[in-house]
């Protein structure tokens, strides 16, 4: 498949530059998302905060993706349709193609709340990472868990969603992208790189993303097996990664059990006084 683009870039057109107000470049990354892609666009394009760039990159969609972007190319800084290496490459493009000081990431299944590009930059200083809290949604379209970050504990697993996430471009340029070697766990890798480096991270209590249930349950064994590489990497201590790694399997083993049974007030009662992951 050759390469399709578009996107007012492409008409000599420039993204909006507002007096006193960083630019914001969102990159959505999607494949065959057509069926959420819509509200995901809608979601950036919607921002009460005036000075951004939406890029768009699609892996060769065939489905009817591209008919989506193209409804709404006059508002797309840029996008393009191509076959990549998989999620980190797609997104490594996608940043390669901002222009703007602060980056954020939307896959095409999430969307963010009306002013979350507001909320961030407020918060946001040059070369930190900002992000902020999640809501998951059930398949029914009702709330599910409600995820608020702790940043001092990504040495020990990813408790912060990148759906949330804002990283000053300077530090892409410092300490690089994301590994192509991590096919899930990648954004994990990425921050806990970030984090061992003393940038400063800033978190703002309020929600910022949303994210359909889902889509990580069919791989979840896979990605902790990839954070526990990343641990092995980065932090070394391999004996007590692997420990933490069998913990991890085997606490998300008796969630699953336990859910919708009786005992599934152990859930809640885990969730309450121990995770991150809230009830909405």
């Amino acid at each position: 498949m050759s390469r399709i683009k578009g996107g007012y870039r492409l008409r000599n057109i420039s993204s909006v530059q507002a007096d006193g107000l960083p630019l914001v470049s969102v990159v959505t990354v999607v494949y065959n998302g057509q069926k959420s892609l819509e509200q995901t666009i809608q979601s950036v394009l919607n921002q009460t905060y005036p000075n951004l760039e939406y890029i768009i990159v699609d892996g060769g969609s065939t489905d009817g993706t591209l008919d989506i972007i193209r409804k709404y190319e006059e508002s797309i800084a840029y996008w393009k349709s191509e076959k990549d290496n998989g999620i980190s490459d797609a997104f490594n493009k996608g940043i390669s193609l901002a222009t703007g000081e602060l980056i954020g990431l939307l896959n095409a299944d999430d969307w963010y709340e009306p002013d979350a590009l507001e909320t961030i930059v407020s918060a946001y200083k040059p070369g930190s990472v900002v992000h902020g809290n999640m809501q998951y949604w059930n398949e029914d379209g009702s709330k599910g868990l409600f995820f608020k970050p702790n940043q001092k504990l990504l040495p020990k697993e990813m408790t912060i969603n990148h759906p949330t996430v804002f990283i000053s471009r300077s530090l892409y340029e410092q300490y690089g992208t994301f590994s192509t070697n991590y096919k899930l766990a990648m954004d994990y890798h990425l921050l806990l790189r970030l984090y061992l480096a003393s940038v400063p991270f800033i978190e703002v209590d309020k929600t910022i993303a949303n994210m359909r249930s889902g889509g990580f349950s069919g791989n979840w064994i896979n990605c902790y097996r990839e954070v526990c590489r990343a641990k092995n990497e980065l932090l070394g201590n391999k004996r007590q990664n692997q420990l933490f790694y069998t913990w991890q399997v085997l606490r998300r083993s008796i969630s699953e059990t336990l859910a919708n049974t009786p005992l599934s007030f152990i859930n809640r009662l885990y969730r309450s006084y121990f995770s991150p992951m809230k009830k909405a």
